[in-house]
């Protein structure tokens, strides 16, 4: 069913580090349960979500992007684009994130539409990683055009190996002409 409210997209601040920190965490515990240790994941996600998310937000960075899909009842997303990542892929699409009660109304096709236009303007493709074991997200960006190109082992969240269950893989998507992304939109 399509989102029905009012979204509003905006840049990211310092003051929404906790908010993104916790829907990050979030879907985390939902989607990366199995890959990611269950001691992480229902212990100190939080906390490095929250560390990490504070940093990137702290000053702005021309490097990078992160954008808000805000609903009136809260946050319903957020991405998080680095520009020239990659000297092949382009820019790399290191988060994209809907909150439960916003999955599969639009928010996540909307998030990706506004990232593309920001990297189409910088003329560089655009790439993501996915966790081999979440097939809906794979679903999802196959759906908008993403094409599987490699798959390689996952890191570790904050470099601490413990954080991971054995030697779980993530999957490389591309759009190596992003305006495609376009198409997809709902309105």
């Amino acid at each position: 069913m399509p989102f029905t409210g009012r979204l509003r997209f905006r840049s990211a601040t310092a003051e929404d580090a906790i908010e993104i920190a916790t829907l990050h965490a979030e879907n985390w515990r939902q989607h990366y349960r199995g890959a990611y240790s269950d001691a992480f994941l229902d212990g100190d996600v939080l906390g490095d979500r929250e560390r990490v998310w504070t940093q990137r937000l702290r000053k702005p960075d021309a490097g990078s992007r992160t954008v808000l899909a805000e609903a009136d009842t809260g946050i319903a997303g957020f991405a998080h684009a680095v520009f020239d990542s990659d000297p092949t892929w382009g820019a790399l699409l290191d988060n994209l994130h809907v909150s439960q009660q916003h999955t599969r109304r639009g928010v996540g096709t909307e998030l990706l539409a506004v990232i593309a236009h920001v990297v189409i303007e910088r003329h560089t493709p655009l790439y993501l990683w996915v966790l081999e074991q979440n097939v809906h997200a794979q679903a999802f960006y196959e759906a908008r055009s993403g094409i599987r190109v490699e798959r390689a082992p996952v890191s570790s969240p904050g470099g601490v190996a413990s954080r991971v269950n054995g030697t779980p893989s993530k999957l490389r998507y591309a759009w190596c002409d992003p305006t495609v992304l376009l198409t997809h939109r709902r309105h």
